[in-house]
């Protein structure tokens, strides 16, 4: 029943971050849809886990070469994901507010997705892999 509740506030989260980012684009002082642009950052920031995953074997091993460079273009994904909005704003296609807005979203659902491979990530009878 644990994990029900967690999947619950996980997806009470992912709405909460999905709400400021859409608030960021949809509000009338806004009213500019490019910072939609980071939801690819969202959908493509848990590949690298996903392939490093599949290709290790070794799961007792303290480091790899193939996880280190998953976190490595994790890392590149998700600092890009921050780094667009403020280069709109700063360029002036979006407004600062609207910045702020889509930060907060993405500070938002990347917890929930590194929540989520917290939670479900154990490797035991309730995970993700069942799925």
């Amino acid at each position: 029943m644990a994990g029900v509740k967690a999947l619950v506030a996980l997806s009470f989260s992912g709405a909460i971050g999905l709400t400021f980012l859409m608030l960021g684009c949809a509000l009338e002082d806004y009213g500019v849809y490019w910072p939609l642009f980071v939801l690819i950052f969202h959908v493509i920031s848990p590949i690298p886990h996903f392939i490093a995953k599949r290709t290790t074997y070794d799961s007792d091993a303290t480091s790899s070469a193939c996880r280190e460079l998953a976190y490595f273009f994790t890392t590149g994904i998700v600092v890009s994901a921050f780094g667009f909005p403020v280069i709109l704003a700063r360029v002036s296609v979006i407004k600062w507010g609207a910045c702020g807005l889509v930060l907060a979203g993405n500070a938002v659902i990347f917890l929930t997705i590194q929540g989520f491979f917290l939670v479900f990530g154990r490797g035991d009878d309730f995970s993700w892999e069942q799925w």
